[in-house]
């Protein structure tokens, strides 16, 4: 059982990392793509609506990494140890 607790803990860190690399390039993009755009908004309104635009977006989804990273780690013995067992049960049928 050892070894389905490190498989599990193995796929959850490696989400969890992934989860963190995803929401730190949206940061980036939506940073950069402001950046890159705001010398062409010519009109303060539009900045504004911009900006609180992209503000409500990356926090709306940096709040749905953190939730979904914690809905994880509850529940990852049953998320990923049906994802192995499936695995495993796949590998077997094929082999």
């Amino acid at each position: 059982m050892s070894d389905l607790n490190q498989r599990i803990e193995a796929m959850y860190r490696k989400d969890v990392r992934g989860a963190w690399l995803l929401l730190t390039l949206l940061w980036i993009v939506v940073v950069f793509i402001l950046y890159m755009s705001w010398s062409f908004i010519p009109d303060s309104t539009v900045r504004i609506v911009s900006l609180l635009s992209a503000t409500v977006l990356l926090i709306f989804n940096t709040a749905s990494v953190i939730a979904m990273v914690s809905h994880y780690a509850e529940d990852k013995d049953f998320i990923y140890g049906l994802d192995i067992k499936t695995s495993d049960a796949n590998k077997q049928a094929r082999g």
